[in-house]
């Protein structure tokens, strides 16, 4: 299997004080769809109030030149916002926030883990009438600073649950905090990777800039195929904690792969149009 990226300028984003002009936004995400990402995560179906840097999600989407080589992904955090996504044609992969920790979940959702399943069977339900992929980030995979119960144990128990209850099939354990180290991040990934083959697993890692590269490799030699980046290593949960660690850094990811010959047939020329946007987007 060839590696798939993910590319999150709404992670990327959703955090930032200052909102960013939808026009800025539509402009910066199309130089990501002419890179030639497969994936993006472009925007959320949630509440403004909640994340008022996402509110414009709606007029972002009527503005981008959509390719054949990229499909789309929005977040979802309820039935609503599954009704919005599913009302465009353009959008491919819902993605829900799923927690293994009861406390990150209410935080993030402000719902506790039953109520989140129930959300995610209405979700599922939706998704699949619209012929959408729904894809399930289990937050809080690698660690729990709230004092919740942790263990990689409870984190491949839910992904089976959710695969074999839920029909779910694409699964994205997250370093919500940046906490995984190197036998976390192989244990977890050599283990879903084992036990559930037939499942789309991918890697959704915060890091420091100086551990990217070792979270990445490990991730890679424990058979992982997908990844989610952003762009400068931008981003982090502005849900999680105040310091935010930020997301792998998509310049990064793509040195290492080139170190270990793997070319990825992106296009550089608006690869690096997109990197000369960053300082119009994000505090540097």
């Amino acid at each position: 299997m060839s590696v798939v990226i993910t590319e999150c300028p709404r992670d990327a984003m959703q955090g930032l004080h200052d909102f960013v002009p939808t026009e800025k936004k539509i402009k910066y995400i199309n130089l990501l769809i002419e890179a030639g990402f497969p994936i993006i995560d472009f925007g959320s179906y949630v509440s403004p109030k909640a994340i008022p840097q996402m509110a414009d999600t709606h007029k972002v989407l009527d503005g981008l030149e959509l390719k054949d080589h990229t499909k789309l992904l929005a977040i979802v955090a309820n039935a609503r916002g599954a009704d919005d996504a599913c009302s465009r044609a353009e959008i491919s992969f819902l993605g829900y926030p799923f927690s293994v920790s009861e406390t990150f979940q209410q935080r993030n959702t402000n719902a506790s883990i039953e109520q989140s399943l129930s959300r995610l069977e209405e979700i599922k339900t939706k998704s699949d009438k619209a012929n959408k992929d729904l894809v399930v980030y289990l937050s809080m995979a690698f660690g729990n600073p709230y004092g919740d119960k942790w263990h990689p144990d409870i984190v491949t128990s839910w992904a089976e649950r959710l695969s074999k209850e839920f029909g779910i099939s694409y699964i994205s354990p997250s370093d919500t905090i940046g906490s995984a180290d190197e036998d976390g991040i192989k244990g977890l990934f050599s283990t879903l990777l084992k036990e559930l083959p037939e499942l789309h697993i991918s890697a959704h890692l915060h890091a420091k800039p100086e551990e990217v590269k070792d979270k990445l490799a490990w991730a890679y030699e424990a058979g992982c195929r997908r990844f989610d980046g952003a762009m400068a290593g931008f981003g982090g949960c502005p849900m999680a904690k105040d310091d935010l660690t930020g997301n792998m850094a998509t310049e990064q990811m793509l040195r290492y792969f080139q170190e270990i010959n793997l070319d990825l047939g992106l296009n550089h020329e608006a690869l690096n149009k997109a990197q000369n946007m960053l300082p119009e987007i994000f505090p540097l």
